[in-house]
């Protein structure tokens, strides 16, 4: 039988990046992970079980723990620095965390190592940093790497993300390549299989939210604390509360619209939509049935910020129904507040593109 591959997962969140590798191969086996979020490093411990996880600090952790040896390290640095989103601090401390990840692989001398971060991580001078660590003179003189920007639904999830995977690896094993494309939006011109759509996950899910009741009754202890949960993700069908003004606009919303087709109503425009009518069209926007759905991000839950109401329905979409984008599983598992989960769910490596990456060092080892 083929060996098993140990993985020590760093800014690990939820887990959505091991969920990713467990999906692509049975082989791999978690070691250690370390999260400073409290309630994502609770997630992570109801999904993969007790003593895995180190709650907090990475450098912390790096100075007081004994770091186990692993031969895939795998890991998401925040990212919050370089994201077009935000206001691209380069000296954002966040952006440096890559050194604590750098100091993790002398310790734990892996055969390879994974690093996943937003699309613009490419172009930023802490990338070029850490290539340096890689030279003759760095610090990582055995390893080198390879990157590039992946779609995540050019491998099978229902949405379109675009996220720099790096392909780290020892240099006496040589570069395994990077994951191919499975699916296409142009399957025929590819001979790859159609992009997984909102319907084609979406569509089987409860129109109206029906969980609601579960939030107040599920409790569980994580690091002498209480927090909701944990909860399987089929228990994240929560509803919302809107204002009339937000349900007028939504009803005003047609298949595939956005806050544009609001402007025929003054009424239900806001000041800045009113002057500023070049913004984004995303925002107020419903899914569409028939593509990937936008990025998942950490506020998906608020329609006012971006593509995130259901194809026909007056709400946005759901914990659940996001989760289910992200491509996380039946049985994955989440603790903590509302916006403490949505974060978790928005901050996950989709779980087709992890898998991708499971299967290419599956294959390697």
């Amino acid at each position: 039988m083929p060996s098993e591959i140990t993985v020590l997962d760093l800014f690990a969140g939820a887990g959505g990046l091991t969920a990713g590798l467990h999906a692509g191969s049975d082989r791999f086996r978690t070691v250690g992970a370390v999260e400073w979020d409290q309630t994502a490093a609770a997630s992570f411990e109801a999904t993969y079980g007790r003593g895995l996880v180190y709650a907090g600090d990475i450098k912390t952790w790096l100075d007081q723990e004994t770091v186990p040896a692993a031969d895939v390290i795998v890991g998401g640095p925040p990212c919050q620095g370089f994201s077009s989103l935000g206001k691209k601090d380069v000296e954002d401390e966040r952006n440096f965390l890559w050194k604590e990840y750098a100091r993790t692989i002398r310790r734990a001398t892996p055969k390879y190592f994974v690093v996943e971060n937003v699309a613009e991580f490419t172009k930023s001078p802490q990338y070029r940093q850490f290539k340096e660590e890689t030279s003759n003179g760095g610090t990582l003189p055995d390893y080198d790497f390879e990157s590039a920007v992946l779609n995540a639904a050019d491998f099978g999830a229902p949405q379109s993300r675009r996220r720099t995977v790096v392909i780290g690896f020892h240099r006496d094993l040589g570069f395994p390549g990077l994951p191919v494309p499975t699916h296409s939006a142009t399957p025929h011109a590819t001979g790859l299989r159609p992009h997984v759509t909102v319907k084609d996950v979406l569509g089987r899910v409860p129109r109206r939210p029906d969980r609601d009741e579960v939030f107040q009754e599920r409790r569980t202890g994580f690091n002498g604390k209480e927090y909701a949960g944990a909860f399987y993700i089929r228990d994240l069908h929560w509803s919302r509360r809107y204002t009339d003004l937000s349900l007028k606009r939504f009803a005003v919303i047609p298949t595939g619209g956005n806050r544009r087709h609001l402007e025929p109503y003054p009424e239900l425009m806001t000041a800045c939509w009113t002057k500023h009518k070049s913004g984004s069209g995303d925002v107020m926007g419903r899914l569409h049935w028939g593509r990937p759905s936008v990025t998942i991000r950490t506020e998906f839950f608020k329609p006012e910020k971006g593509r995130y109401l259901h194809p026909e329905e007056d709400r946005a979409i759901t914990h659940y129904e996001a989760a289910l984008l992200q491509g996380f599983s039946d049985n994955h598992r989440f603790v903590g507040s509302r916006t403490d989960i949505a974060r978790q769910i928005g901050n996950a490596v989709p779980i087709p593109l992890g898998a991708a990456v499971g299967r290419l060092l599956a294959g390697a080892l």
